[in-house]
């Protein structure tokens, strides 16, 4: 989103703490070229608690509420006079301190459901509440995007298709590592019995599908072998440079791969990469533990990614979102249960960042949703169309084919 003023009048009520409320945002009627925008999603299973990402300290029902579990003010990287950032997640404390990275708190679903599968479904579809959408809204986002002179235009890191990239338009699938863990369609003769199968029938629509995800798995794999030899040379350039001292231990791959398939590929518009492991029911952990173990790899690795699109990054938008939320008040197993809000990050692209967007109704049981979750007043479509249109440029017509039946609000974000 472009760096736009925001007009703030603090107010304060007995029953909630508002923040002021952004200038409203517009679309353009029309539909530009998008300048070679790209769009970087990335999913958390299960439920982060994003009330231990970050954390509303200035709220002192939050101590209050999470006797065992709450991290410690003193610890927290802080952003502001009332959140404060897990350390944990200390790699992206640079990308904060440049305005490259911003936070939407309590937003989420407007559905209430707290299943895993449902709440997955409705946030890759983009259409909360139906069963009936066959299509993920990243696969129609492709359909809205100027159309490129090759088959590679998506790329869905993992070794199936996701809900999100479900539709008609041409996905790659690109396994985690794939040079060390091949893919089936890489054995010759597997692949030599599926071009039996399917290439060659003229007409056929089948056939056709095949060739396009077979071209495009090839200039995956391409980009892939010139990438690991320019990670090779790097690494002993480095080496050199330290003196023979050790790198830092790369503890999450996927930000290095799709950086190096986005500088190899100009061609490749949109990735997504999830990661499972934050259903934290029993002993989640403050400072440390359960979920700063899951939080550490994973800010290692989108500073990573980060750092590797080099100029690439202000061209591309980073989105981190899970499906719901956790319960505000602990458990007695040390953990949290399925609630509702939650907190998306916002990374690259042209975001307003070093700022954390949220409209906050407190942790007071008044102010909370059903009187356990913290209440979704953001609705996580209202935060994807304000990134779309501003950075990926689409208009109305563009974000009406993605998110259907969805009208976003003027006012998707009021600033902490």
């Amino acid at each position: 989103m472009r760096r736009r003023e925001f007009l703030g009048l603090m107010a304060a009520t007995s029953a909630s703490y508002l923040v002021p409320h952004c200038r409203a945002w517009a679309i353009k009627s029309d539909q530009p070229n998008n300048g070679g925008k790209k769009l970087i999603v990335v999913i958390l299973r299960g439920g982060v608690d994003g009330l231990n990402v970050i954390v509303p300290h200035g709220d002192p029902e939050y101590y209050a509420i999470r006797s065992s579990i709450a991290v410690p003010s003193a610890s927290l990287f802080h952003l502001d006079g009332h959140f404060g950032m897990h350390p944990s997640l200390s790699a992206l404390q640079p990308f904060w301190q440049d305005k490259t990275l911003a936070f939407v708190h309590a937003s989420g679903s407007p559905d209430p459901t707290r299943s895993h599968f449902d709440a997955q479904d409705y946030l890759e579809s983009g259409v909360p509440g139906s069963k009936l959408v066959s299509t993920g809204w990243l696969n129609r986002l492709i359909a809205q995007l100027p159309a490129k002179n090759s088959p590679v235009r998506a790329i869905s890191i993992g070794p199936t298709l996701p809900r999100i990239f479900s539709g008609p338009a041409t996905v790659a699938t690109v396994a985690p590592e794939t040079k060390d863990h091949p893919m089936v369609v890489d054995h010759p003769a597997i692949q030599k019995a599926f071009d039996q199968l399917y290439l060659g029938r003229k007409g056929d629509e089948l056939s056709k599908v095949y060739g396009e995800a077979l071209a495009a798995h090839k200039e995956v794999n391409q980009a892939l072998d010139i990438a690991q030899k320019q990670d090779e040379q790097m690494r002993r350039e480095q080496i050199i440079a330290n003196r023979g001292a050790p790198l830092p231990r790369n503890y999450n791959y996927f930000g290095k791969q799709i950086a190096a398939l986005f500088r190899t590929d100009p061609s490749v518009q949109v990735a997504f990469v999830d990661f499972g492991g934050w259903d934290t029911h029993i002993n989640q952990g403050a400072a440390q533990g359960q979920l700063a173990n899951h939080l550490t790899p994973l800010a290692a690795g989108l500073a990573d990614l980060a750092h590797g699109l080099g100029p690439l990054y202000k061209d591309t938008q980073i989105i981190v979102m899970s499906e719901f939320g956790r319960t505000a008040h602990e458990n007695g197993n040390g953990g949290t249960d399925h609630g509702h809000g939650n907190v998306m990050w916002l990374l690259g692209g042209t975001i307003a960042g070093g700022k954390v967007y949220a409209r906050w109704a407190g942790l007071k049981t008044a102010g909370l949703y059903e009187s356990r979750d913290l209440a979704a007043t953001t609705d996580f479509r209202s935060v994807l169309c304000y990134a779309l249109a501003d950075h990926m440029r689409l208009s109305t017509t563009a974000l009406a084919a993605i998110f259907p039946e969805f009208q976003p609000t003027t006012d998707p974000f009021v600033r902490a």
